[in-house]
């Protein structure tokens, strides 16, 4: 059974889209079959894989409307492996139209328990909020990874969130559990970054990676040209984040 995971927090601005595009990447370059599900309308998951959207294409947002089935929206990437449902912003509309329809929370559910293991790895690349998009993400999931910004408010945050996936446990998807907590934008130099790393350990031991991903000016680049950093400049420090993090994530499994 595939490993189906989202990458959530309601904060933007932790390194969320950067730690789905990067570590989906790391893992297919290590032989898996993976599959990136961006559910942000801002699609930036999507151009960050120089996948184009044009408006005749199938998206998630058909996906979660049911209008199309997911093997027609699947978009193939310049990473042997690695493929992705993608996403543009028709999909914030879904926001509003899943309100009336029946299964609202379940749509994207439903939708990939249609892939009967094609991948290894699913991972599902959420919005900066807790709306119905990533209610959905939280509901197909089997568990939740989440980005947190070495800075003053990211353990609130960090609260907030694992209190919703208490309660998405409880209502929509009982099997739901917390794979790992990712410090993100960590500087070495900086007292506040060795600080929110100490309490994030202190307070949830085990479940923060051992790996920590670094400021580097690399991984803010490398979306410009429409590839992951693994690609971009496989060398720097950022690229061997995300390369250690996916190796920590499957000795894991």
């Amino acid at each position: 059974m595939e490993k189906l995971i989202a990458v959530a927090n309601q904060k933007g601005g932790v390194g969320k889209t950067t730690t789905a595009v990067n570590l989906a990447a790391a893992i297919a370059g290590r032989g898996h079959r993976v599959l990136l599900v961006d559910i942000d309308p801002q699609g930036n998951a999507t151009s960050g894989l120089g996948v184009r959207v044009d408006e005749e294409d199938p998206t998630t947002y058909e996906v979660l409307l049911e209008a199309v089935g997911v093997e027609r929206a699947l978009r193939s990437t310049e990473i042997t492996g690695l493929d992705v449902m993608p996403a543009d912003p028709r999909l914030a509309g879904a926001e509003i139209e899943l309100v009336d329809l029946p299964r609202r929370e379940g749509r994207l559910a439903a939708a990939t328990q249609t892939l009967d293991g094609a991948y290894d790895y699913v991972f599902i690349d959420s919005p900066p909020s807790l709306g119905l998009l990533t209610l959905n993400a939280l509901t197909a999931a089997r568990s939740v990874l989440v980005p947190i910004q070495c800075e003053y408010y990211a353990l609130e945050g960090l609260g907030r969130l694992l209190e919703t996936v208490d309660r998405v446990r409880e209502s929509l998807n009982p099997s739901l559990e917390v794979e790992g907590i990712l410090l993100t934008m960590y500087d070495s130099r900086l007292n506040l970054s060795l600080q929110v790393a100490e309490e994030a350990r202190h307070y949830f031991g085990d479940r923060v990676y051992k790996t920590m991903i670094p400021r580097n000016v690399r991984l803010g680049e490398a979306p410009s040209f429409g590839r992951p950093v693994t690609l971009y400049d496989p060398h720097c420090i950022g690229a061997a984040s995300y390369f250690g993090l996916a190796e920590e994530m499957i000795g894991h499994d």
